[in-house]
């Protein structure tokens, strides 16, 4: 059964999480994407909690500036050194004895997933990313190929100020448009249910979420405007993932193209990446069969490296 709690972190940021699963089991860690919540993840929870799925204790937060967890006002509280140090306390706090068994994460999830693991590799057994890019193959590909760049336009409109009220608009029609098929219609997954739920999780504001883009140095330049990004540095030692990692990718995300795979493995060496045909950005939603079955193969099996796409 799913549970809530709020983790009162010692900086002083509360995480409202979902959980279920015996505490002091090996923990499984999941972190939702823009402009989703914990609430994603509730049939991993579920399955992965039952004795005969491996019993893990499993945790679901909101992250920083969603839903019922702390929102900090100023777009400075969302630089990503701490966003890494609510994850981190988060990990103390779960699974104080041992690392996570999995960390798994989705979009801006799987962005601040990637910065956990390069810089505590020790907290974590395992990595699972679901469509969220490598800081250092976005950097490049927003550099090199205009594709993503016009695929990446939508970041500096959730920069802008007046965002969160022009999402709310309408009883939030932007925002679900961000679910919208290719022909502007909304998904079937996405039930009258579902888009209740999303609607209650926004109704607790959203620039918190939107200001995950205003603190992010990687976004596409306007027209006309400097070109930031060519002066831009990442430090390499921040880039390394040295976890066995599997990444799932769905093919058709229209907003992250398939050309941040190109090279990933220079920076995550123990790497293994499934290519989900027929899928788009939303991964946990369409394929949650799929999500499940093979975050339960990766936990279970000795790393061996790729697995041939699917």
């Amino acid at each position: 059964m799913i549970q809530t709690c709020d983790h009162v972190l010692p900086h002083g940021i509360t995480l409202r999480c979902r959980t279920a699963g015996t505490p002091g089991q090996p923990v499984l860690l999941f972190l939702h994407g823009f402009p989703e919540g914990a609430f994603i993840w509730d049939a991993l929870l579920t399955h992965f909690a039952a004795p005969e799925n491996g019993g893990f204790r499993c945790v679901a937060p909101d992250l920083r500036g969603f839903g019922d967890s702390s929102s900090p006002p100023e777009v400075t509280a969302y630089h990503a050194r701490h966003l890494v140090q609510d994850i981190r306390a988060l990990i103390a706090i779960e699974s104080p004895q041992a690392p996570l068994a999995c960390l798994v994460a989705h979009d801006w999830g799987g962005a601040l997933a990637w910065s956990v693991a390069s810089q505590h590799a020790d907290s974590m057994d395992r990595l699972m990313v679901l469509n969220a890019p490598h800081a250092g193959a976005f950097l490049r590909e927003l550099r090199e190929h205009v594709e993503q760049r016009q695929a990446s336009d939508y970041m500096r409109f959730l920069r802008r100020a007046d965002a969160p009220a022009l999402l709310a608009e309408q009883d939030y029609r932007r925002a679900l448009g961000f679910f919208a098929q290719p022909d502007g219609r909304l998904p079937a997954w996405l039930t009258p249910a579902l888009q209740a739920q999303y609607r209650q999780h926004w109704s607790h504001g959203m620039q918190g979420a939107c200001h995950y883009y205003g603190a992010s140095p990687l976004f596409p330049p306007a027209p006309g405007a400097p070109d930031h990004l060519a002066a831009l540095q990442l430090p390499e030692a921040a880039l390394h993932v040295d976890v066995p990692t599997l990444v799932l990718w769905g093919m058709s995300d229209p907003a992250l193209r398939p050309g941040l795979l190109d090279g990933l493995e220079d920076w995550v060496p123990r790497l293994q990446i499934q290519h989900l045909r027929n899928t788009s950005h939303w991964v946990v939603h369409e394929r949650p069969a799929r999500v499940i079955d093979e975050l339960e193969h990766f936990v279970q099996q000795q790393f061996s490296g790729e697995r041939l796409a699917a």
